[in-house]
């Protein structure tokens, strides 16, 4: 069976679309031979990616943004099948091509998809409700979290275009950033409980909670710059209680990885955490890999060495 890409149309504002003619013949020409298949919905992306690893796919090629990276990772993983993935990133905000190391420039993915070596790495599974109030559960290679990141997603996804922009990183970190400002202006912290691996359960105040598997999010912020796609533990990072003015003349450690040293700055390795709100009435809303899927109560959990993926050669 010839490799499969798996191409999300819509993502990065549909720029995908417009710009597929020129990246099938960067595909072809510098990778090979492939079968190409459309989503039309969310979702898409997972059955699509199940269907053709159980039907013997050895490698598939998720060709958009993170979002639709998440979906084809997750219909390997659903499928149970020993199916390499590939990514070609289009979309907003890229971070899983920088945590792997991949190229901006599609030629040059297409000759690291064809000369690439193989790595396992880990995954994360979140347990949580969704959006219909049923428990739900998907994997995720970069990261998820709750509080302002979820809310800048959140912002993202309805925010008006930046076409005018020159290029698709230049816009998904503009839309991150002005994104970022907005949800900052009306910053509150969220009260928690929370239990790590073994431990008691403890309540926590955060403005952001991430589990992170790889290093980005939000378009290019360094969430968990120490993370390790496969040393089997998340990184958890939280933002306690810190005041707005200071997260804005702050704002530039995220992207640095240097956050970590600010006193409302806590991180930890962990295999588990469980997380519910304080209040049960609350409503907070988790983000995985870019996407909204449900909320609180959730469950984090590392799967070491569940996926294995093409890298760039080191």
């Amino acid at each position: 069976m010839l490799p499969i890409v798996i191409v999300n149309p819509k993502s990065a504002a549909g720029s995908t679309r417009e710009k597929w003619s020129g990246v099938a013949s960067d595909l072809r020409a510098h990778f090979g031979a492939f079968t190409v298949v459309f989503t039309k919905a969310a979702g898409d992306a997972i059955e699509l990616g199940e269907k053709y690893a159980n039907a013997g796919a050895e490698f598939i090629i998720a060709c958009g943004g993170d979002g639709t990276i998440n979906e084809v990772a997750n219909g390997i993983l659903r499928s149970g099948k020993d199916c390499e993935l590939g990514v070609f990133p289009s979309g907003t905000g890229g971070d899983f091509r920088r945590t792997i190391g991949l190229p901006s420039i599609p030629r040059e993915i297409a000759r690291s998809l064809r000369e690439g070596e193989t790595r396992t790495i880990d995954v994360g599974r979140a347990s949580f409700v969704g959006h219909d109030g049923k428990p739900k559960e998907r994997y995720f290679i970069n990261e998820s979290s709750f509080g302002l990141a979820a809310a800048i997603i959140e912002r993202v996804k309805g925010a008006t275009s930046l076409d005018w922009l020159p290029l698709d990183s230049v816009r998904g970190r503009a839309s991150f950033a002005l994104s970022t400002l907005q949800e900052v202006a009306g910053l509150d912290t969220t009260m928690v409980r929370i239990k790590i691996d073994d431990g008691d359960e403890a309540f926590l105040q955060t403005v952001n909670f991430s589990i992170a598997n790889a290093r980005y999010f939000g378009g290019g912020m360094m969430i968990a710059p120490d993370a390790k796609l496969a040393d089997g533990f998340l990184d958890v990072v939280n933002i306690g209680d810190i005041n707005t003015a200071k997260i804005v003349l702050k704002a530039y450690t995220l992207y640095m990885g240097t956050h970590l040293d600010l006193p409302e700055v806590k991180s930890k390795l962990v295999r588990r955490v469980t997380a519910a709100p304080m209040n049960e009435r609350d409503e907070i809303h988790i983000e995985v890999d870019g996407e909204l899927p449900g909320r609180l109560p959730a469950t984090f959990e590392i799967v070491p060495g569940a996926l294995r993926i093409r890298v760039p050669k080191r």
